[in-house]
């Protein structure tokens, strides 16, 4: 593998000059999102463009739009997509989510984002990366309020969080009609506590189907096999 690309199934990713590198978050959430009936896709912060290619290989008719506030992020997501065998369904655009939120006129049927979600750690000196992964740049507020804004009455919105962050999205969410209707919390070992929180948002209130999603056993790279369920149609060393 060469240095500073990520080799999929069917696509690499470069991410050498990206403020975020791919990682298990980005894999978890474009593999459990439900692509099923989508036409039109939202990446909210695309970062590299991996979520958007991992929908695009997903769902052959679906269109797929990237948005991403880092220029060379920005950059290196719109070589991937073009370089991937579905450029021709994924636009990437370099813009700031709040301003593209209200200059969108469409709906879309599907929402994703792996968003900037550490709010009380420490800034990075690099400043490409604070902006990656501190919500100072999209609050959660402003994610929801642009979610709302750009989801279709049919549509389906989903981000995964740090639990700890969860409930207050939740609340953000339900403000404005956006209801949690999937929610698989993400154990590293059946040892921990969950880290992370999938969630899937409708406008059709009703109960929580809840999950438990746990990526190793009792040792390292020993995967479960429901996570190898999930991204094997990605990862090059789960033949199955």
């Amino acid at each position: 593998m060469a240095a500073g690309v990520f080799s999929f199934k069917r696509f690499n990713i470069k991410h050498d000059r990206c403020a975020m590198k791919v990682g298990t978050d980005g894999v978890l959430l474009g593999a459990w999102c439900n692509v099923d009936t989508a036409r039109r896709v939202l990446d909210i912060g695309t970062g590299s463009g991996l979520i958007a290619l991992m929908i695009a290989q997903r769902n052959p008719r679906c269109l797929i739009d990237g948005v991403e506030i880092d220029r060379a992020s920005y950059e290196q997501a719109a070589e991937n997509a073009a370089g991937s065998p579905w450029g021709d369904r994924i636009n990437v655009y370099h813009a700031c989510f709040n301003e593209f939120s209200e200059s969108i006129e469409h709906k879309y049927d599907l929402i994703v984002s792996n968003p900037p979600f550490f709010r009380n750690s420490l800034a990075s000196p690099l400043p490409s990366r604070t902006t990656a992964r501190h919500s100072g740049s999209l609050s959660t507020s402003r994610l929801a309020e642009g979610a709302d804004r750009l989801l279709s009455a049919g549509g389906r919105f989903s981000i995964i969080l740090p639990v700890a962050e969860s409930s207050t999205f939740i609340e953000e969410a339900a403000l404005r009609n956006l209801n949690c209707r999937r929610a698989t919390r993400v154990l590293p070992n059946p040892d921990k506590s969950p880290k992370r929180l999938l969630m899937e948002f409708t406008r059709d209130p009703g109960m929580i189907e809840n999950s438990d999603l746990i990526i190793e056993l009792d040792r390292r790279h020993k995967y479960s096999d429901e996570f190898k369920k999930l991204t094997s149609d990605f990862y090059l060393y789960f033949l199955y």
